[in-house]
């Protein structure tokens, strides 16, 4: 509590009785159980140079989930991969693989 009005360096106050505080941390956006997630698989060779890449779209929840869920993906399909803005990239053509794992998992596919 004692650091809180350092946090507060630099704002400008409001003398409005109403006005709340907003330091502008996000709060974090809870996951959604796999029963409800609904996961869009596609390929993509878009922006890189020809390679095919399988993307999965649709995840609702943390960062952090997503990084582990891409972790598992990446790591039965023995391939790399990145996870960010709510998307994974699986490098290759995985759809089907991919599509039975995440079926597997319980997620909607």
């Amino acid at each position: 509590m004692a650091k809180d009005w350092k946090d507060r360096l630099g704002t400008v106050y409001s003398t409005n009785p109403d006005f709340e505080y907003d330091n502008g941390e996000d709060n974090f956006e809870e996951t959604l159980p796999p029963n409800e997630q609904k996961l869009k698989i596609s390929l993509d060779k878009k922006a890189r140079r020809g390679k095919t890449v399988t993307l999965i779209t649709g995840f609702i929840g943390s960062e952090d989930d997503l990084k582990e869920l891409s972790k598992l993906l990446k790591t039965k399909c023995g391939v790399g991969g990145s996870a960010k803005n709510n998307e994974i990239i699986i490098q290759g053509n995985f759809k089907d693989k991919i599509s039975k794992i995440l079926t597997e998992k319980g997620y909607r596919v």
